[in-house]
């Protein structure tokens, strides 16, 4: 059954797969776009990505502006909208306070607010450090009192990208819960290109992994060999997100989309530079060593990364029984994450790098 889906971020690296799974699938799709004019290029990777052009339109918006400076007629149009998927963020490193805030927490507050307006079902991207509560507890958030928490602190603590994603999932939670409106949330671990492609967009935090490593700027390994960087391939992660959004079960649920299966940061680096030939790093440095070296600037540019970064880094497992229950009954197979990270990083090599 062909249904209407309102997407934000659709332009970005999950939001294209997003667009084109969902195309592919019959169903229409409107993206939130500050630059409209851009949707034939959108369209075009659209294609690529193995979606359906003709289903994919443009809506003029901004997650910074009240009512997402929607027109009224396209106000209207959206009322037909099934499904409203919020994947808009501003992701950099070194953001402030204020700079996070405009779009991660008051920008997804906006969506929200139009979900329940037009009845709508909310499906979020959170972050799977959201399932970490030793972390949030450790950094000042008990998720059962959320709103008591001193976000400033937590900004200062974890740098701006992070606390406001962090924030925005309670405040949205928090909203919806006092509207009354239906919300599903998807956790994704780092994000890893396509299973089979290994397609990945510039900017994206294992592409700079990756790049480190090839321009041999990655010479120890980070943290201990129990640290792993989790992640999910991107089109594991879409199927999730889309079957979720239509399973009536899922509301008011939360989703951890995560591999288990994702080896420790030494074995992954050394699955990444097999395909290309390279010697992966041996020896390890802690944590707390390289974090104090990156505090320096002319080290943080040299070796093309920011302390907030190694946060995501960590040695907390997950268990993952009821997400890969989940995904057995909905027929999802979850593709191998080693050959995930050949083909990324062959694909990261021939796009990326070549490019940059």
């Amino acid at each position: 059954m062909s249904v209407e889906c309102f997407v934000t971020g659709g332009t970005g690296f999950i939001g294209q797969h997003l667009v084109a799974h969902l195309s592919a699938k019959g169903h229409t799709v409107r993206v939130l776009m500050r630059r409209p004019e851009r949707l034939t290029e959108l369209r075009e990777q659209v294609v690529k990505l193995g979606g359906s052009a003709a289903r994919v339109f443009a809506v003029a918006g901004d997650l910074e502006r009240d009512n997402l400076g929607l027109s009224p007629a396209d106000r209207e149009q959206l009322r037909q909208a099934r499904v409203v998927f919020h994947l808009g963020a501003h992701f950099a490193w070194g953001l402030s306070l204020e700079q996070s805030r405009a779009v991660n927490v008051e920008g997804a507050k906006r969506v929200a607010l139009l979900a329940v307006e037009q009845n709508s079902r909310l499906v979020m991207i959170g972050g799977y450090m959201l399932k970490n509560h030793e972390h949030l507890q450790r950094i000042g958030i008990d998720p059962r009192s959320a709103q008591q928490t001193h976000w400033p602190a937590v900004y200062r603590r974890v740098g701006g990208y992070e606390a406001s994603k962090l924030e925005a999932h309670f405040a949205t939670l928090e909203l919806m819960s006092a509207k009354g409106g239906e919300i599903t949330v998807v956790h994704p671990a780092t994000v890893c290109g396509h299973s089979r492609t290994g397609h990945i967009l510039d900017g994206q935090p294992l592409v700079e992994l990756i790049r480190n490593l090839i321009q041999g700027k990655l010479t120890a390994v980070p943290g201990t060999a129990k640290h792993w960087l989790p992640l999910v391939t991107v089109d594991y992660l879409v199927e999730l997100m889309v079957v979720s959004a239509f399973d009536p079960a899922m509301v008011g649920q939360e989703l951890l989309a995560l591999d288990e299966q994702t080896p420790n940061l030494r074995e992954l680096l050394v699955q990444v530079a097999q395909p290309l030939g390279l010697k992966p790093p041996r020896h390890h440095i802690s944590l707390r060593v390289l974090k104090l070296l990156l505090s320096i600037p002319p080290v943080a540019r040299f070796m093309n990364t920011k302390p907030e970064a190694l946060d995501f880094i960590q040695t907390t497992r997950f268990d993952m029984a009821a997400v890969e229950q989940f995904a057995k009954s909905h027929g999802i197979a979850k593709p191998d994450i080693r050959q995930s990270l050949q083909h990324t990083a062959t694909f990261v090599n021939s796009s990326c790098i070549a490019k940059g």
